[in-house]
């Protein structure tokens, strides 16, 4: 027993726990994203088109 917790509630809260960490990675490698939003040659405008607001 673990702060008075018996192991069935420890083994419930594990994928919790694994849930919240994948979500607070999957919002860090967004925000990390961000900075390379329309810098892409693929996905780049024509050129003479800085005018234009950014597609996202």
């Amino acid at each position: 027993m673990v702060l008075g917790l018996d192991k069935k509630a420890l083994w419930a809260a594990l994928p919790l726990l694994g849930l919240a960490i994948g979500h607070f990675l999957d919002l860090k490698e967004t925000e990390r994203m961000t900075m390379f939003r329309d810098k892409s040659a693929l996905y780049g405008r024509p050129a003479g088109s800085e005018d234009q607001a950014p597609s996202w």
